[in-house]
């Protein structure tokens, strides 16, 4: 067993601690402690929320003003509200330590492509629940963009932040 230090919830370390710490078992240990941190979670889905919201407001002004059915329209609301995503993330959720503006850009381009699976999961969503089944698109949409929740989560958690290597 060797020793070392486990990420805490806000950004920093706590004491070292005696673990599995090397091989499989060591890397899964870091990957559920990064994904199951209660503090992230909560702020990732409020951050979530927002994100709903401005999908939401963004598809409905998109379907209602271009009269264009809302599966077509879905990619850009679902970009409007990455951005934000994104965004409050970076602030408030993992507070990356690298801020520099390369990094920055890279963990955006990350997150856009990490996002880009959680969106063909809601877009899937919507076109199940709305073209196939006549759910109206906003209550569609929310369902997608909740299913797609828990991908992006643990995705954006260990790909775009790697809050496993904190």
């Amino acid at each position: 067993m060797s020793e070392r230090e486990e990420p805490r919830g806000d950004g920093g370390t706590a004491e070292p601690s005696v673990t599995g710490g090397g091989g499989l078992a060591g890397t899964v240990e870091r990957y559920v402690g990064a994904v199951t941190d209660p503090r992230r979670f909560v702020a990732f889905g409020g951050v979530g929320g927002v994100g709903l919201v401005v999908d939401n407001a963004a598809l409905f002004a998109l379907v209602e003003t271009t009269g264009v059915g809302a599966t077509l329209l879905k990619p850009l609301s679902a970009a409007a509200a990455i951005a934000v995503m994104f965004a409050l993330n970076e602030r408030y959720t993992f507070e990356p330590r690298d801020r520099s503006v390369g990094a920055v850009l890279r963990r955006y381009l990350k997150s856009n492509l990490v996002r880009a699976g959680g969106v063909l999961v809601a877009l899937g969503v919507l076109f199940v629940l709305h073209d196939l089944f006549g759910l109206w698109y906003l209550a569609a949409n929310v369902t997608g963009i909740l299913v797609a929740f828990f991908i992006n989560y643990a995705a954006e958690s260990l790909f775009t932040w790697q809050v496993q290597d904190a």
